[in-house]
């Protein structure tokens, strides 16, 4: 007999305070065999140890982080996925769906889009298809999502370098249950903490003990996977809360793990610290220039566009342009990036070495934009993300414009541009916590508490729709009653 398993999905992560909206051309999407890349662990769409289980890849869509995607964007792709997967269905049963998640997408006007694509999904391959899914562990995972995704995985580690082991470990649990004939049962427990994730790094302490107990748990007898959600911070839903899921064959020792997953973290939510030095602007300009390691970054974290960030908050840059150390050039500044295709397109008109007078900042409604006057010093074109992109230098801050949304996590994507950030005081990113290439290069750093759409300090935006009380939204509550729910 031969195993027929279809994969398909819809990833991005969408912040409901982010003014910016998620386009169709937003997305990258694979169809078919277009999607070898992302399943390396698949040889000719097959398990080379399963040579009687087959893939059918129909489409994977995925956008960076930002805001909401937009429903009539949403709908398109959902119908596209629904229609290949009803040519597959015509073409012999499916035995099991792989669907390839965030968990974190947001459609504006709706909620929980990831349960409600997935009880599409099951509404075409029956009760008896068995359906998993891997997601990031900023994801939501409602009551909804799992009572209908039979299992459910997650990365185990923030910056995520797990998520191609991720991918395969949904696979091949997927694989097991058909070749054994297993219907797992699964434990799902929401604990009502609510933390951005540059608080439950699994670099540091408690998320880094917290997250090795998960794998601990997969290590005993009757377990398949165990897996925890931090969730996401910066979307205003019911199910936005941290959530933990295990499966597998023996019903107690699931429920048993669960629940003493879900009490570590509920226990711990006092002990989560920024994984960085954190503080105003004034305060991580002021550590750059007292400190003498080169290169020191600094996070502009409230509009990190791969957390959700909009990307056209320029509040950062008009801080450090009115750094007097900084406008004078007696101190010199990396900030990248911003959104600004009108100030990109004078910066090419003008070329190198050419001065400009640009806005920049607020193209998606992202704050006001800032007055810069200065010298242009790189034009690059047509980059595959960032469209056209500029630096344009004033005083002694160098600022990194694109036509589109790009986020900078290489040093030589910097150094592509003509910037070298250990030759500057500060090197200001768009980010939260700094991704490995950055982490293992800075010598100094400091995380801004900007403002943005992914504001660190959760207390300043307006959550109305989470599920209240819920840590540190409410003060301090009793415990919550943390008994798994069970289904399978």
């Amino acid at each position: 007999m031969t195993y027929r398993i279809a994969i398909a999905g819809m990833s991005t992560e969408s912040s409901t305070f982010t003014t910016h909206r998620t386009a169709l051309d937003d997305f990258r999407v694979g169809r078919g065999t277009e999607l070898a890349d992302r399943y390396p662990f698949l040889v000719d769409w097959r398990l080379p140890e399963q040579p009687e289980v087959e893939f059918v890849p129909l489409l994977q869509a995925s956008a960076l982080p930002g805001g909401q995607v937009l429903p009539e964007v949403y709908d398109t792709i959902e119908a596209e996925i629904l229609d290949r997967l009803r040519a597959a269905l015509d073409e012999g049963e499916l035995h099991g769906f792989y669907f390839d998640i965030h968990g974190a997408m947001a459609v504006e006007g709706r909620r929980d889009a990831e349960a409600a694509l997935a009880h599409r999904i099951r509404s075409l391959v029956g009760s008896d298809c068995v359906i998993s899914a891997s997601m990031d562990l900023h994801g939501q995972v409602s009551e909804d999502l799992a009572e209908t995704v039979d299992l459910l995985t997650a990365y185990r580690t923030a910056p995520h370098l797990d998520y191609v082991e991720t991918r395969e470990r949904a696979v091949r649990n997927l694989v097991r249950c058909l070749v054994e004939g297993i219907r797992p049962v699964r434990a799902w427990v929401r604990v009502p903490v609510l933390l951005p994730g540059e608080k439950t790094s699994t670099r540091v302490e408690p998320a880094k003990s917290v997250y090795a107990s998960v794998e601990e748990a997969e290590r005993l007898d009757g377990v398949m996977d165990a897996s925890l959600w931090v969730g996401y911070a910066w979307a205003d839903e019911p199910r936005s809360a941290a959530t933990v899921v295990v499966y597998g064959t023996d019903h107690d020792v699931v429920s048993t793990q669960a629940e003493r997953i879900a009490r570590a973290w509920w226990d711990a939510r006092h002990d989560f610290e920024f994984c960085a030095p954190a503080g105003p602007a004034e305060w991580c300009v002021a550590q750059a220039f007292e400190s003498g390691q080169r290169p020191f970054f600094v996070s502009d974290s409230g509009d990190n566009p791969t957390a959700g960030g909009s990307n056209d908050v320029a509040w950062l840059l008009g801080h450090l342009l009115a750094t007097p150390a900084l406008a004078s050039g007696e101190r010199t500044a990396i900030w990248a990036s911003c959104v600004a295709p009108e100030a990109v397109r004078a910066c090419v008109d003008a070329g190198v070495g050419g001065r400009v007078d640009v806005e920049v900042g607020g193209v998606f409604g992202g704050g006001e934009p800032v007055a810069m006057s200065g010298e242009v010093t790189h034009v690059t074109r047509e980059d595959q993300v960032g469209g056209d992109i500029a630096v344009v230098r004033s005083g002694g801050v160098s600022a990194v414009l694109t036509s589109r949304r790009k986020p900078f996590h290489y040093v030589a994507h910097l150094q592509a541009l003509g910037l070298e950030p250990a030759d500057h005081d500060l090197t200001a990113v768009k980010i939260g916590y700094l991704q490995p290439d950055l982490y293992q290069a800075a010598k100094g750093w400091v995380l801004a508490l900007t403002p943005g759409g992914v504001d660190q300090d959760l207390l300043r935006l307006d959550h109305q729709h989470v599920v209240r009380p819920i840590h540190p939204l409410d003060a301090d509550f009793d415990d919550p009653d943390l008994t798994p729910v069970i289904f399978g």
